[in-house]
């Protein structure tokens, strides 16, 4: 083998070296932001779910709050009892929506700022801060969910999954009550 011959050698080993180095580079470069990117997306995946969670338990509340106040409901616990716990939860849900300030995208920061007002709304009208009628009551329920089903869309798309929980396929829903009292005079 003559030293061209060797040289050319050498040079395709010491190519071959920098190619294969190379492409692990990349490769462990790309495995390493594809864990960076799954791990954030576990955490916004658990701020969402988390912050949903603590709507509707200050909704629940809130539903047991204002039917105890307006006759609708007996319940084993005092309405102090109850804003003591709405108060606790509204806390729970503040913390959580400032997980959702800090990981979500814009347009889930924006859901869960409007999702917040709603719920606030029907927890004064709860709370009586606010005045209102049943419909009114019922109208901020039904405000909420379309507001939990919009934060849901763009939680779903911030993760890219695909498909809506709104939309054609899924026909917007009306509030479960149950069948009108009579004899007690509310409706």
């Amino acid at each position: 083998m003559g030293a061209t011959e060797q040289l050319v050698t050498v040079g395709a080993v010491i190519l071959g070296a920098l190619t294969t180095h190379l492409t692990n580079s990349l490769a462990e470069r790309g495995r390493k932001q594809h864990q960076l990117m799954t791990r954030w997306d576990d955490k916004k995946l658990d701020a969402y779910v988390t912050y949903v969670d603590r709507i509707r338990a200050s909704l629940f509340l809130a539903v047991e709050l204002y039917e105890l106040r307006e006759g609708l409901r007996e319940s084993e616990r005092t309405e102090e009892e109850i804003k003591s716990e709405m108060s606790e939860a509204g806390r729970l849900r503040g913390r959580a929506f400032e997980r959702i300030m800090l990981l979500a995208g814009d347009e889930v920061i924006e859901a869960a700022h409007d999702l917040n007002a709603i719920t606030l709304e029907v927890d004064w009208q709860a709370t009586g801060k606010t005045s209102g009628t049943l419909q009114q009551w019922r109208d901020r329920h039904r405000a909420v969910f379309r507001a939990i089903n919009t934060f849901h869309d763009a939680a779903r798309a911030d993760l890219g999954v695909s498909g809506t929980v709104t939309g054609e396929q899924h026909p917007e829903r009306d509030l479960l009550l149950p069948p009108t009292q009579t004899g007690n005079g509310h409706h």
